[in-house]
């Protein structure tokens, strides 16, 4: 039987997800932009890929093609918060004229958000929300609500296998308030189930190796009892699969995540992780270059709603299994095969017809 609610968020996504995009689309400068200057991009962590895999180097192309003149000052925290102030305190004394910001700790980073404003230089807040200080925009998915969903699709897999148990809640860093929102839309998305929550876990920096040791803790109180596992992102999800390996869980309970990376999508196709969120990087990477790019030309990018006092775009992900990774991946152009069906997952792609 399927969930209502999964389905009407399921069904939603991709009109709203269609509509969002167009929204952005519309809110940056053209590629005839006379527009120049230096856009500092401060990235988080290397924990997980997509940071330099995708934010990136989509954000510097989308950069380039709406304005030729414009440059792109790239720096990553490693997941420390005091090495991203001093990256953007940088970029800041550099003269940067736009600063964009996925924040290691969202809370001490708040003091980035005053100084860089206090100098005039607009602040882009990417993925992550500074939740204490307004910025001047704001680019994400809807972090609630892909936890939601992430959560919610656990709980009708579970109905449809008639499962008898709990669940293990493992979340994301709780220096990161949009860890705090998927965290509040996972509960969202168990709440009224049949599957007692046994134990939740917030995990420090996102780091996996936490997250797994963690759930081999966790095996050791509850073992058989543990029908399914609730992780906020692919690397902690990863974390959870390994420690459930490790302990030879049989029947294997499913696990979820979220960001679609390489690894997370042959763990779907190999059958060892059940979901993940695919949130197509370019849509939000662009967004904000556009973001960037309209405040380079003296403008204000359009919010199509407001969080935490800040304009901002919030874009609607999908949630992605085994029966719709060859739709939503393959077929929507996420990933190639030859990047994913290698070696071992060669025989998972050809059985699900991704080639």
């Amino acid at each position: 039987m399927t969930n209502p609610m999964v389905r009407t968020v399921a069904s939603a996504a991709a009109t709203a997800l269609a509509a969002s995009v167009l929204a952005a689309c519309g809110s940056g400068g053209g590629d005839d932009s006379d527009a120049a200057g230096t856009v500092a991009f401060l990235m988080p962590d290397r924990a997980s890929t997509r940071y330099e895999q995708q934010d990136r180097p989509l954000f510097e192309a989308k950069v380039k093609e709406l304005c030729s003149e414009c440059e792109v000052l790239y720096q990553n925290g490693d997941g420390d918060p005091q090495k991203q102030q001093q990256q953007a305190d940088s970029a800041i004394a550099q003269g940067v004229d736009v600063l964009v910001l996925d924040a290691v700790d969202t809370k001490a980073a708040a003091s980035i958000v005053t100084n860089a404003q206090s100098q005039d230089i607009p602040v882009v807040t990417y993925d992550r929300p500074i939740t204490t200080t307004p910025a001047d925009h704001y680019v994400s998915f809807d972090n609630e609500g892909l936890g939601e969903m992430i959560g919610a699709s656990l709980v009708e897999h579970l109905d449809e296998e008639g499962a008898e148990g709990g669940i293990l809640m493992v979340y994301g860093s709780p220096t990161d308030d949009a860890a705090q929102l998927i965290k509040r839309g996972m509960n969202t998305g168990v709440e009224g189930s049949d599957y007692e929550v046994l134990a939740e876990f917030d995990t420090p920096e996102w780091n996996p190796q936490r997250a797994q040791d963690w759930v081999a803790g966790q095996i050791t109180k509850f073992r058989d009892d543990i029908v399914g596992v609730v992780a906020a992102n692919d690397g902690t999800g990863g974390g959870a699969i390994a420690a459930l390996k490790a302990a030879g869980l049989d029947p294997f309970p499913p696990v979820t995540g979220n960001d679609a990376e390489i690894a997370a999508i042959q763990r779907i196709i190999a059958g060892e992780q059940y979901n993940t969120i695919s949130k197509p990087i370019s849509i939000v990477a662009e967004a904000a270059a556009e973001a960037s790019v309209t405040f380079l030309e003296g403008d204000e990018p359009e919010g199509e709603t407001e969080l935490f006092d800040t304009p901002a775009q919030l874009f609607t992900p999908e949630v992605v299994t085994r029966e719709n990774v060859k739709e939503i991946i393959f077929d929507g152009g996420i990933y190639e095969s030859s990047e994913v069906c290698t070696g071992a997952y060669e025989a998972d792609c050809d059985e699900l017809g991704i080639s």
